[in-house]
């Protein structure tokens, strides 16, 4: 049994995705972070860095203790090392998946999530900022579009937790300023994965826990007003 610390942003639908996708079981605990829950000290012993998503293995394969992990990423790792599958045991294959992954984890998400902050919730428009970000977007769409050029995943024919990072930073991609036509392999890509039912399923259990999914203004300080005295011991 997995619990699933989990709010419905792109990183917590990774996780999600998996979880879906392999019907491993998990209970689903959500963490309201437009509410500050992501602050509360049963949730800081598992996530020490105040953010979604974290999971605790109750079942791990060694047979001990209960395993709590944070960071998106190295939960989906995880998981396809728990469960064999959505990671190539091939050497080569392993490897183009993970190089993958990590670009996810290091462009992809920072550079929209910036997007996302300047064009959106920004008090302040600025121009440079918003340009900067949406162009910079822009260049990694084309660099993920010109992977998947003759693959239906970016790993390759296979299905992957490269895909399942990437997959939901690409969702808002209307938000961050893009047009899908514009990257005609990204396009196909993102249909096919969209067509799973698992995809389905994971997206549908957002809307139910998050039906308006939407920051006031009021809660801008909590997400993105945070410095070192907030940081919290538990």
């Amino acid at each position: 049994m997995i619990d699933l610390y989990y709010w419905t942003t792109p990183n917590g639908h990774k996780i999600t995705l998996f979880l879906e996708e392999t019907g491993l079981p998990y209970r689903l605990h959500p963490v309201n972070i437009s509410q500050g829950e992501q602050f509360q000290p049963e949730f800081l012993r598992i996530a020490p860095n105040n953010r979604i998503p974290a999971i605790v293995d109750q079942a791990p394969t060694d047979g001990g203790e209960p395993i709590p992990l944070f960071e998106s990423g190295a939960i989906l790792l995880y998981l396809a090392e728990k469960t064999g599958q959505f990671l190539a045991s091939d050497l080569r294959t392993r490897q183009i998946t993970l190089q993958w992954l990590f670009w996810q984890m290091g462009g992809l998400g920072p550079m929209a999530g910036q997007n996302h902050h300047f064009a959106v919730y920004a008090p302040e428009k600025l121009p440079y900022a918003i340009d900067r970000y949406v162009r910079e977007t822009a260049r990694l769409y084309a660099v993920l579009d010109r992977q998947l050029a003759g693959r239906d995943f970016i790993a390759g024919s296979d299905y992957s937790i490269a895909d399942m990072a990437c997959y939901p930073w690409i969702v808002p991609h209307e938000r961050q300023g893009q047009k899908l036509d514009d990257f005609p392999h990204l396009k196909a890509w993102f249909e096919r994965i969209q067509a799973r039912p698992a995809t389905a399923r994971a997206y549908a259990l957002a809307d139910q826990i998050n039906p308006n999914p939407v920051v006031a203004s009021a809660d801008n300080k909590l997400l993105f007003g945070q410095d070192a005295k907030t940081v919290t011991r538990p």
